[in-house]
């Protein structure tokens, strides 16, 4: 949904009332995740996809229908429906699709969680979807505070401590309650669309392969950092992707923000100079960083780990490095080898095997990994 907030919000700020249709559940190998949405105006226009094109004419229409008459709809498309094959969903999946009609009037005020997203600040929109509650109330939840009408207190109070704790992780997904919000019940479903801050991916060194490397992780959704000791390469000009460029060595500038580092957090080191990466490895490898990867040859990376084991750290740290940085792609340029960063990052995330899928069999789609270092959806 992240990826259409701008067209949400220029619909919001024209006064236009709009339908908002989000991948709620899915099953097998449906082409999107929960979450992925789809904006339809009243005027017709469309942004955003909840299928990578398998059923958005279908959704389209059911989107006109709900503008049209106001009442939300639960819509399910997938190989097992009689019409699988006429919408299109062919890839056997099944996708459960939420469609709510919009009104830029109407609370709780979505502009402010427009807002929140754009600054970067964490939120989730909490939308009762099923059940005998009341179908289509929503509820803004920050880390301090809520915003909207769901019902009985029981329930928003139950909603706004397990939102947060999604928040928390940057997960989206459904809860269930019972009518007056008893855990451990499941006739009422609330499906939660979580909007943590951007994962972090942190570039150290100012070389071409990092500007590379800046743009594929921009393109991932990270929010990216440059660093670098020397001033002279560790310009903002030659890292237009980067969100920040900061001069400094790079064991100082990562032990400084330590505390901040977490599982959806990438650390690339690209020095390949021992005075450079050896000290930031030290103390990444110490980091709960999900992906920590080291660029340089088989010669750099052994003279690398003997370094490290001098410096203190344990086999299971080690374990953590990925080094030489990146699936074996053959790449040789700046752009080929940040492709082949990217490669490892998503497999990372997701628990991929890295083989060609015509090699492989079972499902295309996988569970998230248990450590993912990939950027979060949203």
């Amino acid at each position: 949904m992240r990826d259409i907030l701008p067209s949400i919000s220029g619909l919001l700020a024209d006064g236009e009332r709009f339908a908002l249709a989000t991948v709620v559940r899915t099953f097998r190998s449906a082409p999107r995740e929960p979450g992925a949405a789809m904006a339809v105006a009243a005027g017709g226009e469309v942004s955003g996809s909840v299928s990578g094109g398998c059923v958005e004419g279908a959704v389209y229409e059911l989107a006109q229908q709900v503008i049209a008459d106001g009442r939300p709809a639960l819509a399910r498309y997938g190989v097992s429906d009689d019409d699988a094959f006429a919408v299109g969903l062919t890839c056997g999946g099944t996708i459960e699709v939420w469609v709510e009609p919009v009104d830029p009037g109407a609370r709780p005020p979505l502009p402010e969680l427009v807002a929140s997203v754009r600054e970067h600040r964490p939120v989730a929109l909490a939308t009762v979807i099923d059940g005998p509650g009341r179908i289509g109330a929503r509820r803004i939840v920050w880390p301090d505070r809520a915003e909207g009408d769901l019902g009985p207190a029981r329930l928003e109070d139950a909603v706004d401590d397990d939102v947060r704790g999604m928040l928390a992780q940057g997960r989206t997904g459904e809860l269930h309650y019972g009518a007056s919000g008893e855990r451990r019940l499941d006739e009422l479903t609330v499906f939660v669309r979580s909007f943590a801050p951007p994962p972090r991916m942190l570039v150290f060194g100012a070389i071409d392969f990092a500007a590379a490397v800046s743009r594929v992780g921009a393109f991932l959704g990270y929010r990216v950092t440059v660093c670098d000791a020397r001033p002279v390469f560790a310009t903002p000009r030659r890292f237009p992707d980067a969100d920040e460029v900061v001069v400094k060595w790079p064991h100082v500038y990562l032990a400084e923000i330590a505390d901040e580092v977490d599982e959806r957090t990438a650390i690339c080191v690209l020095t390949h100079d021992p005075k450079f990466d050896v000290p930031v490895l030290e103390i990444a490898l110490r980091t709960r960083a999900g992906y920590v990867g080291a660029m340089g040859s088989r010669r750099t990376h052994d003279d690398r780990m003997a370094r490290l084991r001098e410096a203190g750290l344990t086999e299971a740290e080690l374990a953590r490095l990925r080094s030489p940085i990146g699936l074996d792609l053959g790449a040789r340029t700046p752009e080929e080898t940040a492709v082949s960063v990217a490669a490892e990052l998503v497999q990372n995330r997701w628990g991929g095997s890295g083989r060609p899928l015509t090699t492989t069999g079972g499902r295309i789609h996988r569970e998230p990994a248990a450590a993912p270092g990939g950027a979060a959806g949203g």
